[in-house]
């Protein structure tokens, strides 16, 4: 297994090598960037660790380049970041004058026989890169200074203490981050592998590289980043390192929100989000983490009838919308479309078990679970909830004849999420039965060409009705009051319903008659 730079990038890992030499200090690429790449996955960043100081390295590295990129560097952690910014055009100027040809400042770049780095294309030089490429516009590089670290109990922030690369290989959470490579002169390209991490690569297995009860009570964030990767990577974790995350669960609690919400973004963008979900189910960390999930889990049975199981029935959905889409909120209101169940769940004789008005109620906890999980307050959590509250709507629509005034109200609630809305609600479709499964989706296209149709003709997504407020006070000499609101609403619904035209005029004269019934008189006409 190689690990296949390009050029430009092999042209950047000189640089540092020649600086770190300057400096006297051992150098290695480390962690995510060596375990993508022996995995062929594209990356955007590398983590350098020397054995010294990373910001003054950070500095030394930065010289080499024209021009000088800045360095963003924290003392109290002793780290330091360099950005090359639109990293393609900035080395290749450089790149294209030297093509790699092992002259640098006057020394000579000889790559022993060892090394297990690569080069990629002949080519690769002298084409620009694709919109897929590696690195896209930037390459951002993280410089730190090898390190030993010890915890407190009641807190993931380590004592640190300068150390050597053994120390800081020591420190790593899986042994697939703990790999190292080599910039150093004597071994260049050499693979430092202490844990054998490349088998646990190529074996798909996160396992820790020390105990794994140490190394969850240390960082208990850990916990949530093994599955993570599992999630992203399709991996199995080890089964003593899965244990070690539910034996130590409850010190989940000592991590802020805020990074617990990361990590769970980062699961719903996984390829395949279930996976880590039941991760997280299994280990019992969702039960601390969001326990309204862990609601939805398990189907109750009286006098026979019993309900699905709505956990994983919630998670084959979200699996199904991230077929369509890489959308992070349209994934959230897949996870939260059946939220409201739980606490709507009931049991009718005779019938079975019903949810009736679980989208309501599920779209009022939207707002309460978003603040919860310090997730934004904005257009996003919105976005959420009007999902939410209107994914039953387009199934209600394949189950009768759908007239003109049920396609105008949902594309004047769904406005432009009505082809999100749509995604969800044929992601909803998780019957065994592939003749039903078929009959829905066709359904659903009878829907969506209804849509087309009814907004083709009468243009209604984010319409708002043709007489305004502001026109019905000026006419009739009304401050905001409750009959500004009625006669608005009345001349919305009419359109809506088709009573009405679709036009200044219908409208207008529809509020007079309205207004006179109700003893108004125009003060002003319009």
């Amino acid at each position: 297994m190689d690990i296949k730079c390009n050029e430009k990038e092999l042209f950047v890992f000189k640089k540092i090598a020649h600086a770190a030499e300057e400096l006297g200090v051992p150098a290695y690429v480390i962690g995510g960037f060596v375990r993508d790449k022996l995995l062929g996955r594209t990356t955007k960043d590398a983590d350098i660790v020397c054995v010294g100081d990373g910001i003054q390295l950070a500095h030394k590295v930065a010289e080499r380049f024209q021009p000088r990129p800045s360095v963003s560097f924290f003392k109290t952690y002793g780290t330091a970041q360099i950005k090359l910014k639109h990293f393609y055009d900035e080395v290749q100027g450089e790149v294209d004058h030297k093509h790699i040809t092992g002259v640098e400042n006057g020394e000579q770049e000889t790559v022993p026989a060892t090394t297990i780095i690569t080069g990629g294309d002949s080519d690769q030089l002298n084409s620009p890169p694709t919109a897929g490429e590696q690195g896209g516009a930037a390459l951002e590089i993280e410089f730190v200074g090898a390190r030993k670290e010890s915890y407190r109990y009641h807190s993931r922030n380590p004592d640190v203490v300068p150390g050597s690369l053994k120390d800081d290989q020591d420190r790593r959470d899986f042994t697939i981050n703990a790999m190292a490579i080599s910039l150093n002169t004597e071994d260049y390209g050499r693979l430092i592998d202490p844990f054998n991490g490349l088998h646990d690569l190529e074996k798909k297995i996160i396992q820790t590289p020390l105990d794994p009860g140490t190394t969850f009570s240390d960082d208990p964030l850990r916990m949530m980043r093994a599955i993570r990767f599992a999630a992203q990577l399709n991996f199995t974790i080890a089964p003593a390192t899965f244990q070690g995350i539910k034996d130590h669960a409850e010190r989940i609690r000592i991590i802020s929100q805020e990074r617990i919400t990361e990590e769970l973004n980062k699961i719903l963008l996984s390829p395949k989000p279930s996976i880590g979900f039941d991760l997280l189910y299994q280990s019992g960390l969702l039960h601390i983490i969001f326990p309204q999930m862990v609601d939805l889990a398990g189907a109750e049975y009286i006098d026979g009838l019993g309900h699905k199981d709505n956990f994983y029935h919630t998670l084959q959905v979200v699996d199904n919308i991230c077929r369509h889409t890489s959308d992070l909120w349209l994934r959230w209101a897949a996870l939260l479309h059946d939220i409201g169940k739980p606490p709507t769940k009931k049991f009718e004789k005779g019938h079975g078990w019903t949810f009736h008005g679980h989208e309501v109620v599920g779209g009022r906890m939207v707002p309460k679970l978003f603040a919860r999980l310090k997730l934004p307050q904005n257009e996003k959590l919105r976005f959420v909830r009007k999902l939410v509250e209107l994914h039953l709507r387009p199934i209600s629509l394949t189950k009768e004849n759908i007239t003109d005034s049920a396609i105008r109200r949902l594309l004047f609630d769904a406005g432009d999420d009505i082809d999100a809305l749509m995604l969800l609600c044929e992601a909803d479709i998780t019957s065994k039965n592939k003749q039903k499964v078929i009959r829905y989706l066709e359904n659903f296209e009878l829907v969506r060409h209804r849509l087309k149709e009814v907004e083709e003709k009468d243009r209604i997504r984010n319409w708002q009705p043709p007489v305004t407020g502001e026109i019905i006070m000026d006419i009739f000499g009304l401050s905001p009051c409750k009959i500004v609101g009625d006669l608005k609403n009345s001349i919305r619904e009419a359109i809506l319903d088709g009573e009405i035209d679709n036009s200044y005029d219908a409208a207008y004269d529809f509020m007079m008659k309205k207004a006179a019934a109700l003893g108004l008189q125009p003060v002003n006409k319009i």
